[in-house]
């Protein structure tokens, strides 16, 4: 069934015109990008009206608060504007697929909005809110546990220090290790596999926060752990190369003559000589990275 867009396009004098009730967004983050727009609109002009609903004898801003505040700031009296009605949840569903589309919310403004939607106004669940906003339900589900980090946590999120995927294998931990669980995968630069292992660890031990470097220091050095890993797999890598040329040197014994063979021979001795070598190489590498890595679990 088509459904006909029954809004109409006017200029509204700004005064008449208030911000969402519904704020989703940082306002300082949003006053720093009027900044840019006023520039934009004092070479182009407003190239999209601001979408406004009737509210309370005047008009609520739905989607467009930057573009209002930059023609606010140039003095303007009044704003090209597209007048729809519409309820709260349906100003809150626009206003929030504008921003996601536009991808000028930060993770944890998401985070708030999602659980106001969901919790504080009981709009719907995360099943329904996804599918408003073109998400799947984990990513909705995701965002909002985030929520239950503390505040410092939040703050390493929104200073990039901690990703969405390490911040979220945080929300299962006491609050007591969380701290310094972060630090450590800061520190460390953890992939989400690392810090899944360091968290098996740590479950299965029963340790308290103070014994997180314990752990650490027996997980460490996973960076150690996967060069160890590589050591082995060049180890084996060369060994399979050895027995090949084993092999090589067996067929040339066998149909080759005599006088025929001896430098095909001696040359591939050599290079069995040379694997010999590369892997007692390997061999010497790894051993160094585990007197190393057992200095450090001493110290």
């Amino acid at each position: 069934m088509h459904v006909f867009d029954t809004s109409i396009v006017e200029h509204i004098e700004i005064k008449m015109i208030r911000p969402s009730q519904f704020s989703i967004r940082d306002k300082f983050n949003d006053y720093q990008e009027v900044e840019s727009l006023i520039s934009s609109i004092k070479e182009h002009g407003l190239l999209q009206p601001i979408l406004i609903r009737p509210y309370q004898n005047n008009f609520e801003i739905v989607a467009g608060h930057r573009r209002f505040y930059a023609c606010k700031s140039l003095r303007w009296r009044h704003i090209p504007c597209k007048i729809r009605e519409m309820n709260d949840k349906q100003a809150f569903e626009i206003q929030l697929t504008e921003n996601i589309q536009r991808k000028s919310m930060s993770v944890l403004e998401e985070a708030e909005a999602f659980r106001k939607y969901v919790q504080d106004l009981g709009w719907g669940g995360v099943t329904e809110l996804a599918k408003k906003i073109g998400k799947s339900e984990e990513y909705v589900s995701h965002r909002i546990q985030l929520l239950k980090l503390p505040q410092d946590i939040k703050e390493k999120i929104m200073l990039n220090k901690l990703s969405v995927s390490q911040a979220l294998e945080l929300t299962t931990l006491s609050s007591g290790n969380i701290l310094q669980f972060a630090d450590h995968i800061i520190e460390n630069e953890l992939t989400v596999r690392q810090i899944r292992e360091v968290k098996s660890v740590f479950s299965k031990k029963g340790l308290s926060g103070d014994d997180l470097e314990l752990i650490a220091n027996e997980n460490i050095n996973l960076k150690n752990i996967k060069t160890l890993k590589i050591t082995k797999k060049t180890t084996l890598a060369l060994k399979i190369t050895l027995a090949r040329i084993d092999s090589i040197i067996e067929e040339v014994q066998l149909n080759f003559e005599p006088e025929q063979s001896t430098d095909v021979i001696s040359f591939l001795m050599d290079m069995r000589l040379k694997i010999h070598s590369l892997i007692d190489d390997t061999i010497r590498f790894k051993n160094i990275k585990i007197n190393k890595t057992t200095k450090h679990l001493k110290g």
